[in-house]
């Protein structure tokens, strides 16, 4: 293909040619920031037992009781913000925020360090990648 023919096409197809630029910036935008300050599961693993880190469950109590990471502290979504006072404690440790997925914990984490949290990582996958990594859980209470 000549640049001719790529500049034609272009220019008959604008909207097509704009759409692929934007996804494809998205697409570096989230592995450039998306990847920044997120850890798999045994890199969580690795900053619990190295460096004392605290795991912070995001997922509603129910589902919490059915399996979490051990000693992992319960701060559902629905009041996070209420509850991230209790955390002032654990400022000077890393953190690690789970949820389901992965998708919740993120929007916790930029809360904390909003709140001025600086070592803050969101768990990717959640308990589901952890579950898959074949690590363990447990459903006794802190």
């Amino acid at each position: 293909m000549s640049l001719a023919q790529l500049v034609e096409f272009v220019g008959n197809h604008w909207l097509l040619f704009l759409a692929l630029v934007v996804v494809l910036g998205l697409l570096t935008y989230n592995l450039i920031v998306g990847s920044k300050g997120s850890v798999g599961p045994l890199e969580a693993t690795e900053l619990v037992n190295h460096r004392d880190a605290v795991v912070i469950d995001v997922r509603p109590a129910a589902d919490f009781t059915k399996g979490h990471i051990i000693n992992a502290l319960n701060l559902p979504m629905n009041g996070f913000k209420n509850q991230m006072a209790t955390l002032g404690k654990y400022k000077g440790r890393p953190i690690i925020v789970n949820c389901r997925s992965g998708s919740q914990s993120s929007v916790a984490c930029s809360q904390l360090r909003k709140a001025g949290f600086e070592e803050v990582y969101n768990l990717q996958g959640g308990i589901m990648a952890w579950e898959a990594a074949s690590l363990p859980l447990t459903r006794k209470k802190r």
